[in-house]
């Protein structure tokens, strides 16, 4: 496998690319055709292609795109897919919650999980140490999950999503059972651990425990055994983040799931994710996510109320 030198220009939010809010496909007759810079994204992304030769850079690694290539892309990772005249392929973006809408996992623990626990993630985190490759009726049966999640994502309507994420699990099961020995066998060589990444999910397992309470960054490098200005620069570097503004992303996170799925008055809210002001956690609210806290309630409830 080449190297590459290249450093991440841009980061993509979920809320720039999944307008439904947990999924987004696309074939390559809708997707602009312009190369893409390098760049990262803090959603789930996987590339299935179908005819056309192309490569991707995947962090440090140059992988090689062919027909029946898949590809899964980690959250915050570098990497840019090379656009090829003639190409055919389906991209989908998604987040954690649209598969697994039970789990808390946060993004900076991906790569401390057990292979067991979240088996779909086995792709996403072994993908820089192998190539997917489907052929003959296992490519034809991932193009038609594609194209079966495409139209639904068109129609839309009662039922759609429950659909979508049937044929968006298979469509990853097809990958994990063709290399199911393989991606066992990088399982317990522990490739993964001890890393740095591993540091930084304990930070955010320390993190989640205590989103109620003042969280300074010396308390967190210290459950994670790190000094305060390594973690700061780690978590620069890895998340493009600073601490402070991912306690606050975290916070908010919490605070519109219980916004959207609770009657529980905005003033406990706000206390439940770390703000003692009522007056203050409104207004940070409404600097990042555009609107009071009571009008993101009224929002998601109208449309839960249209979906039920």
């Amino acid at each position: 496998m080449a190297k590459s030198a290249t450093v991440a220009t841009r980061t993509n939010r979920s809320d720039d690319f999944l307008p439904t809010g947990a999924f987004l496909i696309r074939d390559s007759g809708s997707t602009e055709m312009p190369q893409p810079p390098l760049h990262r994204h803090d959603y789930f992304q996987i590339h299935v292609n179908l005819a056309g030769s192309t490569q991707q850079t995947l962090g440090a690694t140059t992988l090689p795109i062919r027909p029946g290539t898949v590809s899964f892309i980690l959250p915050m990772r570098m990497h840019r897919i090379d656009h090829v005249e003639g190409g055919d392929f389906f991209l989908i973006n998604y987040r954690l919650g649209f598969l697994r809408p039970e789990s808390s996992l946060n993004l900076l623990e991906l790569e401390d999980l057990p292979l067991g626990e979240l088996p779909e993630l086995a792709p996403f985190m072994y993908q820089e140490h192998m190539d997917f490759m489907l052929e003959g009726a296992e490519l034809q049966e991932a193009a038609l999950l594609c194209a079966r999640m495409l139209k639904e994502q068109q129609q839309g309507g009662f039922y759609a999503t429950e659909f979508i994420r049937a044929d968006l699990t298979r469509l990853i099961g097809l990958v994990c059972r063709r290399w199911d020995a393989a991606l066992q066998r990088l399982a317990t060589q522990n490739l993964l651990t001890g890393s740095r990444r591993a540091s930084l999910a304990r930070v955010s397992r320390y993190i989640r425990a205590h989103l109620a309470e003042p969280i300074t960054l010396s308390d967190a490098a210290a459950a994670a055994f790190l000094s305060p200005s390594y973690l700061a620069h780690l978590l620069k570097r890895e998340t493009g983040n600073t601490f402070v503004e991912i306690v606050t992303a975290r916070r908010m996170d919490l605070a519109c799931r219980m916004l959207a799925t609770t009657d529980r008055p905005i003033s406990e809210i706000a206390v439940r994710v770390g703000f003692e002001d009522e007056a203050y956690f409104s207004r940070r609210f409404r600097q990042l996510r555009g609107l009071s806290p009571s009008i993101f309630r009224q929002q998601q409830q109208a449309t839960l109320a249209r979906i039920a």
